[in-house]
C-alpha cells in the first residue's frame, strides 16, 4: 500500500481516500457522510456509500456501513520496528540495552486483498481481542481449507457479521467464542460465508 500512488483505487475512490486522510489528519476524528458529500461536491450518499465499500474491501479503512464515525485509516505500514529485547510480565528480568534486530510487518500488510474490521464487542476477549480493537484480515478463498481453531469472520444471515473460532463437526459449522458467557453458534454448511481469517491485531493505547 502506497501513500501517494494508490494503484489499485480507481480515480473516484483515490480522491476519497485522500480527502478523508487529510480531513482525519485535521481534525483527529473521521467525517460524516454529509461531509464527505460536501467535499466531494456530490448531492446523494449512495457513490459515498459505494466509495467506502471498496476501500474497505480493499483495505484501506476500517469502516461499518451506516457508522461513519467509526471510521479509521489503515495507511501506515510499520516496518523496522526495533525489537529492543524482553520485558517481565511476571518477575524482574533485565532491562534492555541494544537493539537486537527489527520487528518487520510489512508482509502482513502486503497480503493480498488484506482487511481490516474494527472490534465490536467482548466475545473474543480471552483470546486477547478487546472491544474497539482493530483485526487485520486475510481473505478466505476456499473454506474447506479452513483449520479448526482458526479466527474467522462469518457472515451470518440475519445475524450479521461476526468474529469467532472456527470448527467442523460431523458435517456442521461452529463457530465459537473466547469468553464463556457466549454460547456457541452451530450452523449448516450452507447457512454461513467466511470473509477472512486473522492476520494480526492493531490495538491504540
Amino acid at each position: 500500500m502506497e501513500n501517494s500512488s494508490v494503484h489499485n483505487l480507481t480515480q473516484a475512490q483515490n480522491e476519497l481516500y485522500g480527502w478523508i486522510k487529510d480531513y482525519m489528519k485535521k481534525f483527529q476524528h473521521s467525517p460524516s457522510i454529509r461531509q464527505m458529500m460536501q467535499g466531494m461536491g456530490l448531492k446523494s450518499p449512495a457513490p459515498i456509500q459505494s466509495r467506502l465499500k471498496h476501500l474497505q474491501e480493499k483495505g484501506y479503512i476500517s469502516w461499518q456501513e451506516g457508522k461513519a464515525r467509526t471510521m479509521q485509516i489503515v495507511d501506515d505500514i510499520i516496518e523496522g520496528v526495533p525489537i529492543m529485547g524482553s520485558v517481565a510480565a511476571g518477575g524482574l528480568i533485565e532491562t534492555f540495552s541494544d537493539v537486537q534486530e527489527n520487528l518487520d510487518i510489512s508482509d502482513v500488510l502486503k497480503k493480498k486483498n488484506v482487511f481490516a474490521l474494527t472490534v465490536n464487542g467482548d466475545s473474543m476477549i480471552d483470546a486477547c481481542i478487546a472491544d474497539g480493537d482493530m483485526v487485520l484480515m486475510e481473505p478466505i478463498t476456499d473454506s474447506y481449507c479452513l483449520r479448526n481453531g482458526t479466527i474467522v469472520s462469518a457472515m451470518v444471515p440475519g445475524l450479521g457479521t461476526t468474529l469467532k473460532y472456527f470448527f467442523k463437526r460431523c458435517g456442521k459449522i461452529y463457530l465459537e467464542a473466547a469468553n464463556p458467557a457466549y454460547e456457541p453458534i452451530e450452523l449448516d454448511l450452507d447457512q454461513v460465508s467466511f470473509q477472512g481469517k486473522l492476520l494480526a491485531v492493531w490495538r491504540k493505547v
